[in-house]
């Protein structure tokens, strides 16, 4: 009698996912106001004051005062999506006690409209509800749709935001500090502005896992049409 004896290989399936979503988003929020902004600034200058060093010292104050804003703002936001999330989880606790039942047709409607039938929905609803955190928890992002914030997050977000924008908005500065005349500064900022768009826009589509010729173009569209209409807004102010 001979065995035979299989051997099964399981195929290891892995995944790529996007990760560390808030971290990029702040990057981008950062990043993107920094190259444009003080881009604006110092081009919609330039035109009136042919000193660079002149549009250079604008540019870095507006640097340092954007950084600031813009890190405030993204600590803020992280703050209170923090408080709103706590402030749900209070009040899906009061009903789940004040109100059980109500919760527990909500539950099982929630897995109605993912396919499941009524007596399948009740009996998985059934075993959910015997854990009251695990209970909040589902409806928490099942109804409301919210995931819970890492609170740590705030200051994080802040120097992420704050560190992007400097970041970005010293590339357009760069060629002012090299070159005397500011509107010959102008000329290579442009060029350099565009550029660090479409790389930036590269990076932001290989870390989304999106195209990042896609992204890179639509960087470069965005942030130039935005860099365009400041630098309009910027000329005109100056000119007044």
């Amino acid at each position: 009698m001979t065995v035979v004896r299989a051997e099964t290989t399981k195929a290891i399936h892995g995944e790529r996912h996007f990760a560390a979503p808030e971290t990029i988003r702040d990057v981008v929020i950062g990043m993107s106001d920094g190259l444009t902004v003080p881009f604006a600034l110092a081009a919609g200058i330039s035109g009136a004051i042919a000193a660079s060093h002149i549009v250079v010292t604008a540019g870095v104050a507006e640097l340092a005062a954007g950084a600031i804003s813009m890190g405030l703002g993204g600590f803020l936001a992280a703050q209170t999506d923090a408080e709103h999330y706590e402030s749900e989880v209070q009040r899906e606790e009061r009903e789940v006690d004040e109100m059980p039942d109500a919760e527990r047709f909500e539950v099982a409607s929630i897995f109605r409209s993912y396919g499941l039938e009524a007596a399948e929905a009740e009996k998985v609803t059934a075993e959910l509800v015997k854990d009251r955190k695990r209970w909040i928890d589902f409806m928490m992002r099942f109804e409301l749709g919210l995931e819970k914030p890492n609170r740590r997050r705030a200051p994080i977000s802040a120097i992420t935001i704050g560190g992007s924008y400097v970041v970005g908005g010293l590339i357009p500065l760069v060629p002012y500090m090299i070159v005397p005349d500011s509107t010959h500064g102008l000329y290579i900022s442009c060029v350099i502005t565009a550029v660090a768009l479409g790389v930036f826009g590269a990076a932001k589509g290989r870390a989304t896992g999106v195209s990042w010729l896609r992204s890179a173009t639509q960087t470069v569209v965005i942030g130039g049409a935005a860099a365009a209409v400041a630098f309009a807004l910027a000329r005109l102010v100056a000119g007044a």
